[in-house]
């Protein structure tokens, strides 16, 4: 078995907040998407805690936060992915080599190959060889392959952002197994929480969110709301994340009864009754402990990391090989709850903390 990297203990400092920069790399910066609200999120608090704190981007989503330095090194095309990683890479590659920063650590969150720590947000890529062999002769895979193993190689620490994932990296790569931190999984920030009511027995609102609906599980959601209409027919299903236009051929069948409300931020799940997600695949799921921290049950499948979290005072989680009988009546028994479920709480400054002790230890080993 591989050993772990275990830096969540409490170390004496042999530096303060300023004693160096800490330069963040990721392509979009900005709370627009699972990884990206991390980064924001993460850069925050680091500045906070009294660093100095740059990102590297290739476009900031939003207004430039104070306090932080954004380099916008533009956009470029996102297919194919594999090119786009490349390109991104010999971009940040290039800019540093003519922005030299010898006071900084170097935090990336994407395909690099100059970085001192890196945090891995999704499964690794290197499952394609639990599938057919003929799936291996392609470009795009090769070069994925190529970009996962230079940004595990390079890395002085590798961080999961979940345990599911770590085991995942430790299993694909066992040689670079010595290199995995504790995974640091992701916080939550203050919400709107739901305050606790009875359901009406034919009725409810449940909530399904996630702009990736394929691999979240939505046409399974769809198929098990659909069956529960039939003895709760007012029942209410809201969709946020996806366009409407690229999932209405799910309710092809349906006479009202949902909502497809595209992106929208966090006030929504006070409005839930329920948060389903029947996910396929789901290193983590923030939408999950985001919808624990505003005290909305969830239901989710037995393939989501978040469920480390999860106890039966805050939902169910099921086998996504369950029948729909089953995932039917696990859901009419969150809906028919008759006490309030416990906020989750964990907040984004916990998850600065873990990484400054991280930043210790490469700073004590010298950052050249």
């Amino acid at each position: 078995m591989p050993e772990y990297i275990n830096l969540q203990t409490t170390a004496t400092p042999v530096f303060t907040s300023s004693s160096f920069d800490v330069i963040q790399v990721v392509r979009r910066y900005g709370p627009v998407g699972g990884m990206e609200r991390y980064v924001w999120e993460l850069t925050h608090e680091l500045q906070r805690l009294g660093y100095r704190v740059s990102v590297i981007c290739e476009r900031c989503h939003v207004e430039p936060p104070q306090g932080i330095t954004v380099h916008e090194l533009g956009e470029i095309a996102p297919r194919p992915r594999w090119l786009s990683l490349l390109r991104f890479s010999g971009r940040v590659a290039r800019w540093l080599e003519h922005n030299p920063h010898p006071n900084s650590l170097i935090h990336s969150h994407e395909r690099l190959g100059c970085h001192h720590v890196t945090t891995f947000h999704g499964p690794p890529f290197a499952t394609v060889f639990d599938k057919p062999w003929w799936r291996l002769l392609s470009l795009r895979v090769a070069m994925q392959l190529f970009l996962e193993r230079r940004e595990l190689s390079v890395s002085r620490y590798v961080v999961p952002n979940s345990e599911f994932i770590k085991q995942r990296l430790a299993y694909y790569y066992p040689e670079l197994a010595h290199k995995l931190a504790v995974p640091i999984v992701p916080g939550v920030s203050a919400s709107v929480c739901r305050e606790f009511r009875a359901v009406p027995a034919d009725g409810g609102v449940v909530g399904f969110v996630g702009k990736e609906w394929q691999r979240k599980g939505l046409p399974w959601a769809v198929e098990i709301i659909a069956a529960l209409r039939r003895t709760r027919p007012h029942l209410q299903f809201y969709v946020i994340g996806p366009a409407a236009a690229d999932i209405q051929h799910l309710f092809a069948e349906w006479q009202g009864g949902y909502q497809l409300m595209g992106w929208c931020g966090q006030a929504h799940y006070a409005e839930f009754d329920v948060l389903l997600h029947p996910a396929k695949a789901e290193p983590y799921g923030m939408v999950i402990s985001e919808a624990m921290a505003a005290k909305v049950p969830v239901l989710i499948s037995d393939v989501c990391g978040a469920a480390m979290h999860l106890t039966a005072d805050s939902g169910a989680v099921l086998a996504l090989s369950a029948s729909l009988e089953t995932w039917v009546d696990a859901l009419e028994q969150q809906l028919n709850r008759n006490e309030a479920v416990p906020q989750f709480k964990r907040s984004w400054r916990e998850v600065a903390q873990q990484y400054e002790i991280i930043y210790r230890e490469i700073f004590k080993a010298g950052l050249s």
